[in-house]
């Protein structure tokens, strides 16, 4: 069985590793860690909120001490409710990493059903994610369906 457990302020560095390990994978990144000195101290204070909106799921690397082998990190968001969601709040998911040492033993989908369980406790009513097409049949088989999203952004 996957031991899985809540990342901690000492895990930032590890979290920050493998979130690039994602951004990497990602066909438009910016192959870029000089953003991590900044946003170290950030991450290190919201891992210390034990009750805040934010939460990030970890397994240990079963072959180096002090690594970790996949990271799940989640946020929780409140909009107005509506039909679909009385209460208004939404889980939404945003980095999702293996080591690629690590891959294929279960370790991200023991990490998502944490953040999941995370979320049902908090009273999401709905849980968003965007996935790649290579993750995609994971969340698939864990009820994640595909929705049209007509998402604008801007950068401020």
């Amino acid at each position: 069985m996957t031991h899985v457990r809540r990342a901690l302020p000492g895990d930032a560095e590890e979290v920050l590793r493998l979130r690039q390990v994602m951004i990497d994978s990602l066909p438009r990144s910016q192959h870029s860690t000089e953003w991590h000195a900044e946003s170290l101290p950030v991450l290190r204070a919201r891992l210390a909120e034990p009750d805040g909106v934010f939460a990030a799921f970890v397994v240990d690397h079963p072959e180096r001490p002090g690594a970790l082998a996949a990271l799940v990190a989640g946020t929780l968001d409140y909009r107005i409710g509506g039909a679909l969601n009385p209460r208004g709040t939404d889980g939404y998911v945003f980095s999702v990493a293996t080591d690629p040492d690590a891959r294929r033993r279960g370790y991200a989908r023991a990490c998502m059903e944490a953040l999941l369980e995370w979320f049902r406790e908090r009273g999401a009513g709905r849980v968003r994610l965007t996935a790649s097409a290579q993750a995609e049949p994971l969340y698939r088989s864990m009820g994640f369906t595909r929705k049209p999203d007509p998402l604008l952004e801007l950068t401020l």
